[in-house]
C-alpha cells in the first residue's frame, strides 16, 4: 500500500470516485452535514442561477413523452448550427459514448479525461485526436491552430464566453453539456454537434428511445434564456485569479488555467486535509497524475470557506502539506 493510500485509510476519508462529486459520500463517512460541505471536486459554474426554480415551472412535462425537436432547434440556433447537425443527449457522458462508438478510433494525449479511453475501441497515436478544450485537468485552452477529430467543449463556454469555437463547420465533431455551465449534473442534458446531418443521424440512431427526459427538454429553452456566457466568463476570470492568489499564499502552486478550475501539482495529502475541514477537491490519479488535485473556482463565499479550511490546517500547509493529513 502506497503512502497516499495509507494516509486515506488512516484519515477516514474515502478514496476518490471516478468523476469527482465526492462531497456527499465524504460528508457521510466523516459525520459532516452534507449541506455544510463545499464540493470543489465538481467544476460547476458558481455563477449559475438556481435551476431548480426554472425546472419547477415545467413539472407538467413529466406527463408527456419526450419530444426533442423544439429544444434541438433552439439550441442549434444558439450554436449557429443547423438543427440537423445537433443531437441532444443524456448528459455529456452519453455524448462522449455515442461519438466514441461512432468514430471507434482516435488518439489521446495525456493528461486527459478518462471517459474517452473507456468508450473508444482503439486508442492509437496514428489517429486524429479526441480532446477536451480547455483541457481537463490542466484548464488550458487549445491554440487556434490546433486541430482534433473530436472536441469536448464541456468547459469551453465558461472559459471563453462563447458556446463553441465552431469546429463542426470544418469537419470535427463537438460534444458538450449543460452540466458545468448551469451547475445541474442531475438534469442530464448534453449534446453532439456533427459536421453534417448524415453523421448526426448515425449518432442519434445509437441512442435509446427517449434518451433525454421531457423535464430536461422542456426546461432547456429557459436555461438558454438565462445563460449569460460573456458575463460569466469575465467574472469567472476574476474569481479564478482570486483562487490562485489564495492558494499561492498557502504555499501551493496552481498552474495557469483558462477554465473554471485549476490544477495543483505536488499536493499529496491536500485532499484529506481539506476534506476533514468540509472542503472537497478532485483527486487527479484517474488522469494519471499522482499527488495532484484539481480545484474548482468557487464564488466569494466558497473562497472564504476554502481560506478558513486552509487556516485551520495551520502549519500543515504552511510548512509543507506533502503527506500530512492531521
Amino acid at each position: 500500500m502506497d503512502s497516499e493510500a495509507q494516509q486515506r485509510r488512516s484519515s477516514g476519508v474515502p478514496a476518490a470516485g471516478s468523476h469527482g462529486g465526492d462531497g456527499q459520500r465524504i460528508a457521510i463517512a466523516l459525520g459532516i452535514d452534507p449541506a455544510e460541505v463545499l464540493d470543489l471536486s465538481m467544476s460547476l459554474n458558481p455563477l449559475a442561477p438556481d435551476v431548480s426554480k426554472i425546472i419547477a415551472a415545467h413539472l407538467d412535462s413529466l406527463r408527456l413523452y419526450p419530444d426533442a425537436s423544439e429544444a434541438t432547434s433552439l439550441f442549434a440556433e444558439a450554436l449557429g448550427a443547423d438543427p440537423s447537425q445537433v443531437v441532444l443527449t443524456n448528459g455529456g457522458s452519453e455524448a462522449i459514448m455515442l461519438v466514441a462508438q461512432e468514430i471507434q478510433r482516435a488518439s489521446i494525449v495525456e493528461p486527459e479525461f478518462s471517459q474517452y479511453r473507456r468508450y473508444l475501441e482503439v486508442v492509437d497515436p496514428s489517429y486524429p485526436r479526441f480532446r477536451s478544450n480547455p483541457n481537463n485537468p490542466t484548464g488550458q485552452l487549445a491554440g487556434p491552430e490546433e486541430e482534433a477529430l473530436v472536441w469536448d467543449e464541456a468547459f469551453y463556454p465558461l472559459a471563453t464566453g462563447s458556446w463553441s469555437r465552431g469546429d463542426a463547420r470544418h469537419g470535427s465533431v463537438v460534444v458538450g453539456s449543460f452540466t458545468k455551465l448551469m451547475a445541474c449534473p442531475g438534469l442530464r442534458v448534453g449534446y453532439v454537434v456533427a459536421p453534417d446531418d448524415v453523421m448526426a443521424a448515425r449518432v442519434a440512431s445509437r441512442q435509446a428511445e427517449w434518451s433525454v427526459g421531457a423535464l430536461a427538454l422542456a426546461s432547456l429553452p429557459d436555461l438558454l434564456a438565462v445563460a449569460d456566457l460573456p458575463r460569466w466568463a469575465a467574472e469567472l476570470s476574476g474569481l479564478r485569479c482570486d483562487l490562485i492568489d489564495l492558494l499561492e499564499r498557502y504555499g501551493l502552486k496552481p498552474e495557469p488555467s483558462d477554465a473554471n478550475f485549476v490544477l495543483v501539482r505536488q499536493a499529496g495529502g491536500l485532499r484529506e486535509i481539506l476534506a476533514k475541514r468540509g472542503v472537497v477537491v478532485r483527486d487527479c490519479r484517474n488522469f494519471g497524475l499522482d499527488g495532484c488535485v484539481r480545484i474548482a473556482v468557487p464564488d466569494a463565499a466558497g473562497l472564504e470557506k476554502l481560506e478558513v479550511a486552509l487556516e485551520r490546517a495551520g502549519y500543515e500547509v504552511d510548512s509543507s502539506f506533502r503527506g500530512a493529513a492531521g
